[in-house]
């Protein structure tokens, strides 16, 4: 890719590339802990509803003093973006509803935006991915955060003239997950409250991760920015090691035998466990993956003879990464932004969307507690049947009431909850719905 060497060339002209990052969190702060050995990226401001829990950060990441001190920190997300001094802004808050007014703040002040906020991206990303277009800057996926390393491999595919059949992440995951609340999600990650406080690890944030919130809301992502197809029932969740992907994830009327896909080229989530516990022999838990058919007898043969593993045909084939490393790997979006003015992954359609869907049967009066919490979880489906149905985005599904009651495992649609029609965010995905719509 030579961002390398067009970094280095931006260093030696005197011109490094300057980053505001806005939420000094954990993703942040494995973004911070690179920049001290990649010469040529600057920190010039960080914005953090804390300036000095994100001085904190940078010295705990190992920052000496003058790097420090050359910073300037702000609770003023706003007046850091418009600031001149920043060429790229970094969103790394994860909340929908303020990555929303940021990366539009940011596009009309003509700074590139790269959304580590998979939330915001989600509610809105096609619609400020073609603002973004329109006023001449990027919008990107971070690079690190699976999204965009599903986005890489899809695009590494079709590159190389390969059909895509599947691609996606691996996660933990069993069906009695999407019931998990904050109280109770610390059981399923073994661990007691206590060591996860002392930790300082947050029970909501870690529950989405488990109750199949954020799983639902990054393949709605790579569906959005790749094309790929979603499930129409949702994510199977199917349990699969690595040495399995080629045989199982596949449509399931595929000859011979059966998969476990619902059609060719969508995305989807494998489990680490199987359905009664235990674990799945090679899983990719941590990693992403995509399958890949060869277009050809030759280069079936190809893969035979440099000892591809494949299905049985010979020509179903699967790469895949086993880890991924999340704010440590971040410098390649924002290199990219800035260098070569292209993103690492942004939405072009609206194709997938992710429903709130009732843990437990919801009462008329209950207030909604968001992504993570105890009354919804995240359901990926098609966005044509979300519209249809008029289904509450996940994103805006926080500190609403509830109007009538909704049954357990149902979709909350918007006709089932009080929302505020005046609300930035509210109006702005609606208006994407209408222009992304069919």
């Amino acid at each position: 890719m030579n961002l390398y060497k067009l970094l280095q060339k931006r260093l030696v002209d005197g011109r490094p590339v300057r980053v505001g990052l806005i939420g000094a969190g954990k993703f942040g702060s494995m973004f911070l802990s690179q920049v001290p050995t990649t010469p040529g990226i600057e920190v010039a401001m960080i914005a953090d509803l804390s300036p000095a829990r994100a001085r904190a950060a940078c010295q705990g990441v190992g920052w000496d003093a003058a790097r420090v001190e050359a910073v300037r920190f702000t609770e003023d997300a706003m007046a850091m973006i418009a600031d001149p001094a920043v060429e790229v802004v970094v969103e790394a808050t994860g909340h929908a509803i303020a990555g929303i007014a940021h990366a539009r703040c940011a596009i009309a002040e003509g700074k590139h935006i790269v959304m580590v906020n998979v939330e915001a991206d989600v509610l809105a990303g096609p619609l400020l991915a073609r603002e973004a277009r329109r006023a001449g800057v990027v919008y990107s996926m971070a690079y690190g955060d699976q999204p965009a390393l599903v986005c890489e491999m899809v695009d590494w595919a079709r590159a190389c003239g390969f059909e895509v059949i599947a691609a996606g992440k691996g996660t933990k995951y069993l069906p009695e997950y999407h019931a998990s609340t904050p109280d109770t999600v610390w059981g399923f990650y073994g661990l007691s409250p206590e060591q996860a406080k002392a930790g300082g690890m947050n029970p909501q944030m870690f529950n989405s991760f488990l109750d199949g919130t954020k799983s639902g809301i990054e393949m709605a992502a790579i569906a959005n920015a790749t094309g790929l197809g979603v499930p129409p029932e949702g994510l199977a969740f199917p349990p699969c090691g690595t040495q399995e992907m080629a045989r199982m994830l596949r449509p399931g009327n595929a000859a011979p035998g059966g998969g476990a896909l619902a059609m060719r080229g969508q995305v989807e989530v494998v489990s680490s466990l199987h359905r009664d516990g235990t674990q799945v022999a090679n899983d990719l838990r941590w990693g992403v993956y995509v399958v890949f058919e060869a277009p050809n007898d030759y280069a079936a043969r190809c893969f035979s003879e440099y000892g591809v593993l494949t299905d049985i045909s010979g020509r179903v084939t699967a790469l895949y990464r086993p880890f991924h490393l999340i704010g440590l790997e971040l410098n390649v979006s924002i290199l990219s932004a800035a260098l070569r003015a292209e993103p690492t992954g942004a939405a072009e359609a609206f194709r997938g969307d992710v429903v709130a869907t009732a843990k437990r049967a919801l009462k008329a009066g209950e207030m909604l507690d968001g992504e993570g919490g105890a009354c919804v979880w995240g359901k990926l489906m098609p966005a044509e049947r979300s519209l249809a149905l008029g289904g509450l985005p996940i994103g805006l599904a926080s500190r609403v009431p509830l109007i009538r009651d909704v049954a357990e495992g149902a979709p909350v649609t918007w006709a089932d909850v009080r929302i505020d029609e005046s609300d930035a965010a509210y109006r702005y995905r609606r208006e994407m719905e209408r222009a992304f719509a069919g």
